[in-house]
């Protein structure tokens, strides 16, 4: 559950335009949806009424801009800021904090002055940190890329033992940096939930969505979680290798049957000891060899993940 925090430079919004801004995220077709959410609910627990937004336009991996009242208005990052040439003067400071704090920061420019901003935040869920531990203990390196600032990026890793952290990503990197890891010789699994991860899920060796993000995501990943659980994964994970190795252990308990079986079947002994197989004992001992390889598969139900 994202939570939303609002500052807003009075003088320069009004209450309605406020809210009109920030309700305009609502738009967004991506996985900015969710910290929308949480915006526009915080503005009606203040109780601001928005106005009608217009021309509405989204630069993706930076914000949007739109008409509200006739003014021009526009939401976004640092990156959206540099891209229309606004200074964000007296908010930096405040935007610093924010981030160290570990909230997104989304800039609020009104009649192309920085107007406001809001800090968004997705508390990390209390079996994270438990699941990521699990991960790294099992060997796995962990790789967090985001499109947020690098400070909101370090206080997210700090909190989580995060090995290696890629900031300031823009949405069509994330296929890229998968591709470069690939291209590393290291075997790649992705889990990401917003459209802007569905080309990095299709790129890894193994795509992972959350069962609470985008279809599109759901759609290009080979696993989704249901719950949106890391810890989730550290069970698909195992349950995965206790499928691979109960897989070995079939072909092998089928190859040396067959290759001790068969044999005897076509008669290698009788010139030597003058046996030969019933095909009543030969067809019981297919049978068995079935049950075996059943039995064996369905000691997976024990599994302990």
């Amino acid at each position: 559950m994202w939570t939303c925090g609002i500052a807003m430079a009075t003088q320069q919004a009004t209450p309605a335009i406020a809210s009109s801004a920030i309700s305009a995220l609502v738009e967004m077709p991506s996985e900015a949806r969710a910290p929308a959410a949480a915006i526009v609910a915080e503005a009606e627990r203040k109780g601001v009424a928005p106005a009608k937004a217009a021309d509405f336009r989204s630069l993706t991996g930076k914000g949007v801009t739109g008409t509200i009242d006739g003014r021009p208005v526009s939401l976004g990052n640092a990156a959206l800021l540099k891209e229309l040439n606004i200074e964000p003067g007296p908010l930096a400071d405040q935007a610093q904090s924010l981030r160290r704090d570990g909230q997104t920061v989304i800039f609020v420019v009104i009649d192309r002055r920085a107007a406001g901003l809001l800090g968004v935040a997705d508390p990390v869920k209390p079996t994270t940190p438990d699941a990521l531990r699990q991960l790294r203990k099992e060997g796995l390196r962990i790789v967090m890329l985001t499109g947020d600032s690098r400070q909101t990026a370090e206080a997210v890793a700090r909190a989580l033992e995060i090995d290696e952290i890629r900031a300031e990503v823009l949405p069509d990197q994330k296929g890229r940096i998968v591709r470069e890891l690939r291209a590393q010789g290291r075997v790649v699994a992705m889990a990401g939930d917003g459209i802007n991860d569905a080309p990095a899920l299709a790129e890894a060796a193994v795509g992972i969505a959350m069962g609470t993000g985008a279809d599109v995501a759901m759609e290009s990943a080979g696993v989704t979680l249901v719950k949106g659980d890391l810890a989730g994964l550290v069970r698909a994970r195992r349950l995965s290798r206790a499928t691979m190795g109960n897989i070995r252990q079939n072909l092998f308990f089928a190859f040396i049957y067959n290759a001790l079986g068969v044999p005897i079947a076509a008669g290698v002994l009788y010139p030597f000891f003058g046996l030969l197989l019933s095909p009543i004992i030969a067809s019981a001992a297919m049978s068995f060899s079935s049950v075996s390889v059943i039995g064996n598969a369905l000691r997976l139900r024990r599994q302990v993940l």
